[in-house]
């Protein structure tokens, strides 16, 4: 495989930018374009839900790289410019303005969009978080706001309604799951992290679903502005609430008042501008092992379900670790390196002063042991292991060192086998 003589980056996101990067220390020097959608610089997403909502970092402070140092990586920057449709044949991309632009290897890195729930959007108070901007409304917003909602009991949505209890607001999160992240901690830890929001003043609403779709869901308005959220089916233990905070039933379940909500019901992989491109679309860009979508074209990030060679199946991964640790693979394998992508999933949560890190894929299903510390100190390492006591993910909490070398035991599970050739593009 030759050296492309350019490379368009699709998405300037943290793993638009880390291919970049990538490309550079390994001395290549064709034209790199990197194309994306928001007018600003690069900038660190994490921090969005936590720091920068709390009011502890200002904006700026999330910016990946100072200008001095995207000016030395010698890339075109083309900033506040959406793409809007692909020519994968030809590895053209078509803009919003109409331009088009054409190399000879494409990465896509276009990460996600907020998914909403269609009974939530259109009033005044409801808010998303996945962009600075969005960041911004919603801190403004929650400095006046007395009751909070979060809809989501997923990361974003824990951390999003750790945040607003520490700033002084009351609290509600509701969300489908028996506990907050269950789906990624499993039930043992997630009833573990149920208990710090409560200790804490954050109201659970376990097995409340949202649905706008639903007419005994979505929300309740007055002059066009939020006043409560409806949740369906069956509620636990709300009686108590009620009575401090005036929620009431409604068809098996109940309106949680608020004059705030946060939609945080997940993302979806943006790839609506790729419909007609002749990719593999399947809830991401689907790759082979090699993060190939078609020939010249890669993706990395949030956006792109890759084909795991350990684990023998599709993945798509998102967290911030995997968005920089796949576009180095990427950059590697646009210059010929021809390697396979079979990390170890990592992700980290901070809450409460809590700092939560899990390696591996945890599974609803799995035992979990508790192999350094004790749970009832506050600082643990449990090991989940499958029907066959083979360890499949590792967590820590608050013991960020001792889970990383726990964390080794992993390797042969997700390790590939060796294989005398390179995986195919997938049709």
């Amino acid at each position: 495989m030759s050296t492309p003589s350019d490379v368009l980056v699709v998405g300037a996101s943290a793993a638009g930018l880390a291919v970049t990067e990538s490309l550079r220390r390994k001395s290549y020097r064709g034209r790199i374009t990197l194309l994306g959608e928001e007018a600003g610089a690069p900038y660190d997403r994490p921090p969005l839900s936590k720091q920068v909502l709390a009011g502890t970092w200002e904006a700026e402070r999330t910016q990946l790289r100072t200008r001095d140092v995207l000016d030395a990586l010698d890339a075109e920057l083309v900033l506040g410019e959406r793409a809007v449709a692909l020519d994968a044949a030809t590895r053209t991309v078509r803009t919003g303005s109409g331009a088009e632009l054409r190399a000879e290897a494409v990465v896509l890195a276009t990460g996600l969009h907020a998914r909403r729930l269609p009974g939530l959007s259109g009033a005044a108070g409801v808010h998303v978080l996945r962009t600075l901007d969005d960041a911004g409304r919603l801190r403004e917003e929650l400095l006046k706001a007395e009751r909070v909602v979060v809809v989501g009991d997923g990361v974003l949505g824990a951390e999003i309604a750790a945040t607003a209890r520490l700033m002084g607001a009351d609290v509600t999160l509701a969300g489908p799951q028996t506990a907050p992240m269950r789906a990624q901690l499993g039930d043992d830890v997630a009833q573990l992290l149920a208990a710090l929001h409560s200790e804490h003043g954050v109201r659970l609403r376990p097995d409340s679903p949202v649905d706008g779709l639903e007419t005994a869901g979505g929300l309740e308005t007055a002059g066009g502005r939020v006043t409560g959220v409806r949740t369906v089916g069956d509620v636990r233990t709300v009686t108590d609430v009620r009575a401090a905070v005036g929620d009431r039933p409604v068809g098996g379940g109940e309106v949680l008042r608020a004059d705030l909500v946060v939609e945080a019901v997940g993302g979806i992989p943006a790839t609506d501008w790729l419909t007609d491109s002749g990719l593999v679309l399947r809830d991401g860009v689907v790759c082979d092992s090699r993060c190939r979508a078609a020939d010249g074209v890669y993706a990395a990030g949030d956006v792109a379900r890759f084909h795991h060679e350990g684990l023998g199946r599709s993945l798509r991964l998102e967290n911030r670790t995997n968005a920089t640790e796949q576009a180095t693979l990427v950059a590697a394998n646009i210059l010929g390196e021809d390697r396979p992508y079979s990390p170890v999933p990592y992700f980290w949560t901070d809450q409460f002063g809590v700092r939560i890190q899990v390696y591996g894929l945890p599974a609803p299903t799995a035992t979990v042991r508790i192999v350094e510390g004790a749970v009832e100190q506050g600082r643990f390492v449990a090991r989940y292991v499958d029907n066959e006591d083979r360890p499949v993910a590792v967590l820590g909490w608050n013991m960020p060192k001792q889970a990383r070398l726990h964390s080794q035991h992993l390797l042969g599970r997700y390790a590939p086998a060796p294989r005398p050739t390179s995986a195919a593009t997938p049709r």
